[in-house]
């Protein structure tokens, strides 16, 4: 198989040090960039392109009227054309490296809701119609001002995104880009599964990995993630599978068993019932989509 084949592209941005953040404004009729990701945060702003459709890591959606989705870094995406009838598609796209905020001042009250909007970007952000509606004049704003004067509009855009609480993370399996303290049960077992999800691994396992009854580790699991161990484990063999059917040239069955499903009927069922369609109908929807070749 040829490596570069799984290997989504990486897009060469051009924020240098000095730089705050870039401004992309375009009026489209279709989109043609390729599946990709970068280190940088970025926020897309669509407006007119009713019908087209978002890819955001394992998540594929319809995109509506007006749009706010953030991107955090590495998380592959792309939007693709589908079923718009607009030919003039307004995006706005606004790029900045995940320092854009020093430490410090992350660490201050004031701060606390971007900086949550900030980390959960991993997973991929897409706001409610209501925020993407009350903010698509202050996009429109912004790629017209320069200075400070744009730095304090897209302050105020930061801050009513972090106000949203109707948002809707997207991908599933960025879950691996979690953080937990050195000392945290939960870091153990996310440590060990996603090390060894490809292997038969059992709750007896994982329990005593922690020092815990299996009984005990089952209401610890529960209550860390609301899920049981078993829902826990398979969504993320579920996001691996997900995520390879995109970026890699495998067949379903060869990415059931490299995800640790020993049985294809089992994999079906489950990958159905958490991503609402069937491996193979997962597949398709990526039909045609570019990928670095």
């Amino acid at each position: 198989m040829n490596n570069k084949q799984d290997t989504i592209l990486r897009e060469i941005l051009t924020i240098s040090p000095e730089d705050t953040f870039l401004i992309f404004d375009r009026i489209k009729k279709t989109f043609d960039f390729p599946i990709h990701h970068h280190p940088e945060i970025e926020i897309n702003f669509i407006y007119k392109g009713k019908g087209n459709r978002r890819i955001v890591g394992d998540h594929v959606g319809e995109i509506g009227e007006t749009e706010i989705v953030m991107v955090g870094p590495h998380l592959p995406h792309c939007w693709t054309n589908y079923r718009c009838k607009y030919k003039r598609i307004h995006e706005i796209t606004v790029q900045f490296n995940k320092d854009f905020f020093d430490e410090p001042l992350m660490k201050r009250h004031i701060m606390k809701p971007i900086d949550n909007l900030i980390k959960n970007s991993i997973r991929g952000i897409l706001f409610s119609q209501e925020t993407s509606t009350k903010l698509k004049e202050h996009f429109m704003n912004l790629s017209q001002l320069k200075g400070f004067d744009a730095f304090l509009e897209m302050m105020y855009i930061l801050n009513e995104l972090a106000q949203d609480k109707d948002y809707t993370l997207l991908s599933s399996y960025s879950i691996e880009l979690e953080t937990f303290s050195d000392d945290d049960s939960m870091k153990t077992i996310h440590d060990y599964v996603h090390k060894n999800y490809d292997k038969k691994i059992t709750l007896e396992d994982v329990s005593e990995l922690v020092n815990m009854s299996p009984v005990t580790f089952n209401r610890f699991i529960k209550k860390r993630s609301g899920k049981t161990f078993i829902n826990y484990l398979n969504e993320i063999r579920i996001g691996y599978a997900a995520r390879w059917l995109i970026e890699k040239d495998l067949t379903v069955s060869e990415i059931a068993f490299e995800c640790g499903f020993n049985n294809i009927a089992n994999f079906n069922k489950i990958f159905k019932s958490i991503r609402n369609c069937t491996p193979t109908e997962f597949k398709s929807k990526f039909t045609g989509t570019k990928k670095i070749q």
